[in-house]
């Protein structure tokens, strides 16, 4: 299992969706765009998704722990901390 802590940029609109058939019953996906440019997308489920659903915008820079997944996926643990004011 692997752990990363990843800080960037919401670049993407947050996208909500309901999973049917599946231990997990709501996802998040958003693009976050990197200190260096790139792109990576991310994930929430359940309870994580619908607290970054109603509180993360676009344009926001986020501290966020997860496990990288097929090289640009990020599925996330914990939302360390939004509204970071600076970054870089």
């Amino acid at each position: 299992m692997n752990i990363c802590f990843i800080m960037g940029k919401i670049v993407s609109n947050i996208e909500f969706k309901f999973i049917i058939k599946s231990k997990n019953y709501s996802i998040i996906i958003f693009k976050l765009e990197l200190r260096n440019k790139s792109i990576i997308q991310v994930k929430a489920y359940n309870e994580l998704a619908d607290f970054g659903y109603q509180n993360l915008k676009v344009g926001e820079k986020v501290f966020l722990q997860g496990m990288i997944c097929n090289n640009i996926d990020l599925n996330i643990d914990e939302l360390i901390c939004s509204k970071i004011q600076k970054i870089y």
